[in-house]
């Protein structure tokens, strides 16, 4: 036995997770120095769940860092891949977590995303068994194989380490779904950013946008959409050129484009990086399109790495597996399940009023079919949506996230809710490093702007995690 968990510990030295627009969520930023491991490692995942007679397979990837993990009895935090290809384990707040727990991380790619796609193409008949039902029944068959695989390694039966969910955003909603469905899995759940709430007509989104944005830049952007749309009717190549948008012929597409640009700085903690120079060149009087434009193009398109095309209805349609396909993927979730149309509120809006339900509707039945539709209030009843009926899930948000609306704002004993408020409090701050400018995934705490904020809610959840872990010790079967 001793020889085993010499070996064993050995093998643990030696393997050491689009940024994203808003209509999809909080994606990694790949780039060198970001991951704790990007070894991939690969589990043979059932297709279908819920059918007794289709037994196929399909090759699902998955990653483990397992530097901090106490033997034998040490807990494994499952961080939740969601609605984008998981290149490995992110360094960012967990890595902390796993250390001053000793736990393990492992993390499963969202089935068809990434390398995990059980097809060939991608066709709207194929994508039948995407769905967050079906991925939360694999997070669950590769919970039971990894422990398994782990008894394995350490000579042991019918040992259960305990587990901890997280995930942010979709993957923060797939987190709080998890222990709702299979309690037995997991001892508690984070949910940070949780999207719970599947919403039909999501007006409240372009409304917190305004608010987060203040009075001054609020008037300066829905004055720009207003200058955009002017122009887009006298002359539309000329302003899509502008904004290097030339491939957007559908301009409702372009529209969708334009709001979303301004929403990224809003949802992911850099305000000032978008309202500054814009109330600038309103002061001064310089052209507020062009000033506009300078941002989308040096900041959301170019730094925050955005591609236009994926806002191409063209693009969307294409069915092959090749590259990133996380466009296509994510807009059948949202057409099929949980919508949340960011769609102008009937007063007051900063978006296009053309961006509204039924371009959604439109877009869903020109890229996937005329049968297409999103069923919300099946998933609502289903899950629960912000009135979900589980235990031991801390849910966290920043006050800036325009996200918030369909996230659990109530608080409860077994169910508590944090808002980490300041200025530049967004999407999956207390997960991804405190809020600073330009946006650091691992955050660094030389640059944090609002510490006391993040570090408040940081020390609520290591109280939620140590409690819920200590009423969740190893056990037998």
């Amino acid at each position: 036995m001793l020889a085993l968990l010499i070996a064993f510990f050995s093998q643990l030295l030696i393997i050491s997770n689009g940024i994203s627009n808003s209509h999809y969520f909080l994606q990694q930023i790949d780039s060198e120095n970001k991951y704790l491991t990007k070894e991939e490692h690969w589990f043979n995942q059932t297709l279908d769940h819920f059918s007794p007679y289709d037994h196929r397979t399909f090759g699902q990837r998955y990653y483990e860092f397992l530097d901090h993990f106490r033997i034998p009895d040490g807990p494994i935090f499952l961080k939740i891949c969601g609605e984008s290809a998981c290149s490995g384990i992110p360094n960012d707040y967990l890595s902390v977590l796993a250390k001053k727990f000793g736990a393990a991380i492992v993390t499963l790619e969202h089935r068809y995303y990434g390398k995990s796609s059980p097809f060939k193409s991608l066709t709207t008949g194929n994508l039948k068994y995407l769905s967050s039902k079906q991925a939360l029944f694999d997070l669950a068959a590769f919970r039971n194989f990894y422990q398994e695989s782990l008894n394995v390694k350490l000579n042991r039966s019918n040992i259960e380490n305990p587990w901890f969910v997280f995930g942010v955003s979709y993957s923060g909603a797939l987190s709080a779904w998890f222990r709702l469905k299979f309690p037995h899995l997991t001892c508690g759940s984070l949910a940070s950013s949780a999207v719970v709430q599947a919403v039909y007509s999501f007006s409240e989104f372009d409304k917190q946008v305004g608010e987060s944005a203040g009075p001054e830049c609020k008037a300066t952007l829905q004055e720009i959409t207003k200058l955009v749309e002017a122009k887009l009717t006298s002359n539309p190549k000329d302003v899509k050129a502008l904004f290097g948008a030339d491939e957007l012929r559908n301009d409702r597409d372009f529209l969708y484009f334009v709001a979303d640009a301004a929403v990224t700085a809003f949802q992911y903690g850099s305000p000032d990086r978008l309202c500054i120079p814009l109330l600038e060149a309103k002061k001064s009087g310089e052209d507020l399109v062009n000033a506009y434009a300078t941002y989308v193009k040096d900041y959301y398109v170019k730094t925050f790495g955005v591609s236009v095309k994926t806002y191409d209805q063209e693009n969307l349609k294409n069915t092959a597996v090749n590259g990133d396909t996380s466009d296509r993927l994510w807009w059948f979730q949202v057409c099929t399940e949980v919508a949340y149309f960011q769609v102008a509120p009937l007063n007051d809006s900063i978006r296009s009023s053309k961006v509204d339900t039924r371009y959604h509707l439109d877009l869903c039945r020109n890229v996937f079919g005329a049968s297409i539709y999103p069923d919300v209030d099946a998933t609502n009843l289903y899950y629960g949506g912000t009135k979900i009926a589980g235990s031991k899930i801390v849910f966290t948000n920043g006050s800036q996230d325009p996200w918030r609306h369909a996230f659990k704002q109530t608080s409860s004993p077994e169910l508590p809710s944090y808002i980490i408020s300041c200025h530049n409090c967004g999407h999956g701050t207390d997960m991804r490093g405190c809020p600073q400018s330009p946006l650091v995934p691992e955050g660094d705490a030389k640059n944090c702007s609002s510490p006391d904020a993040v570090r408040k809610v940081r020390e609520k959840i290591v109280e939620h995690i140590d409690l819920w872990l200590s009423q969740c010790q190893v056990s037998d079967v």
